[in-house]
């Protein structure tokens, strides 16, 4: 969770919030419940026009607009600066994960979590499946072969004997790819992240709320090995 605080401006203008992104959009989505509404698609215009909200709210801002919030709601209250920043989110680019990564986004600000990048994993040789016997839990095998072998003894010298060659089916878990598939999903969420900050500190529409530059680790799982990171 980003620190939270509050900063003033100089000639005795409104105190402002301060909050990092993080704990800004889940401020906007969890406590405010502000609604995600996507642009449509770029081939399909609404009520004649194929502006996303992002574009209205901007509109509205250099006419000197108030923002309106909760249509959504049933009648709620929704703070403007939640609008605006579910407008912000609505409008990540495809460049860093364009819709879908702007409802992952939304959605893990609304439950108030971070991305799991899997802390602590580390791969396991294992086997694929085990046994429970009366001796206990056993590595289940399989046949791969077999081999003809002599049998030397007082009473079946000379004799030949098949022999079934068994071996323990492996697997790493979790698997490398799982681990670093989570490890670039973070990433991904990240920079949608940075790209949301940048936004909302740029637009300067925020009226009661200051985003700072405080941004979520990097790459947490480097942290031991690099504290800047």
């Amino acid at each position: 969770m980003s620190v939270q605080g509050r900063i003033g401006r100089a000639g005795g203008m409104k105190i402002k919030r301060a909050l990092g992104v993080q704990a800004a959009l889940e401020w906007a989505f969890r406590v405010e419940q502000a609604q995600l509404e996507l642009p449509p698609p770029k081939d399909v215009t609404e009520e004649g026009f194929g502006f996303g909200l992002e574009y209205v709210l901007l509109q509205r801002a250099a006419l000197g607009c108030k923002v309106d919030g909760g249509q959504h709601k049933m009648g709620s209250y929704t703070h403007p600066d939640a609008e605006v920043i579910a407008a912000t989110v609505a409008g990540i680019p495809d460049s860093r994960g364009g819709i879908r990564m702007a409802i992952r986004v939304a959605e893990l600000a609304r439950a108030g979590l971070t991305p799991d990048w899997m802390p602590g994993a580390v791969p396991r040789c294992v086997p694929v499946e085990t046994k429970q016997n009366q001796h206990g839990e056993r590595s289940a095998t399989i046949v791969v072969g077999t081999v003809r072998i002599r049998v030397q003894g007082p009473t079946a010298r000379g004799t030949w004997k098949t022999i079934d060659i068994l071996a323990c089916p492996v697997t790493w878990r979790p698997h490398p790819e799982q681990i670093a598939s989570a490890r670039r999903g973070y990433e991904e969420w990240w920079l949608a992240m940075d790209w949301v900050r940048d936004g909302l500190i740029a637009g300067g529409m925020l009226r009661e709320v200051e985003v700072t530059a405080a941004m979520p680790k990097v790459r947490p799982w480097l942290a031991r090995s690099s504290p800047a990171l």
